[in-house]
């Protein structure tokens, strides 16, 4: 990848993690909306809490270079679920978690090197 293409990826990486420090903060900080919705998923207060752990943890790996693979994989299953709920559940276009997933599996596809490099098993120290 280029200059231009890791710049392009570290934009989107930025919009994502602001996005998603926004949307797990509003989560974990109780705001009704928020606390109605996993209501109506039916999981308990303990999903929303988990949901916005996993949004905000994920956010912090995108802007940690050599972790943003990590956290755009985070992403994609939040927005995953995401997109179940809103059809089985909440009875809700899910449009929005549909392009963030999309977004976040582009950054995945970009950063799928460090993944591959962070698995791939280190040779013994001698």
């Amino acid at each position: 990848m280029g200059k231009a293409g890791n710049v392009a990826f570290w934009v989107l990486q930025v919009l994502l993690a602001l996005a998603f420090l926004a949307a797990g903060g509003v989560k974990l900080g109780g705001v009704s909306v928020m606390v109605q919705e996993f209501e109506t998923i039916g999981l308990g207060q303990w999903f929303r809490y988990l949901t916005g752990a996993m949004e905000v943890g994920s956010a912090i790996l995108l802007l940690i270079p050599g972790m943003a693979g990590f956290g755009a994989l985070g992403i994609a299953c939040v927005m995953a679920g995401a997109i179940v709920a809103h059809l089985t559940r909440l009875h809700t276009p899910p449009a929005a978690p549909i392009l963030l997933l999309v977004l976040a599996l582009i950054v995945l596809l970009g950063r799928r090197s460090q993944i591959a490099t962070r698995l791939r098993p280190q040779p013994e120290a001698r």
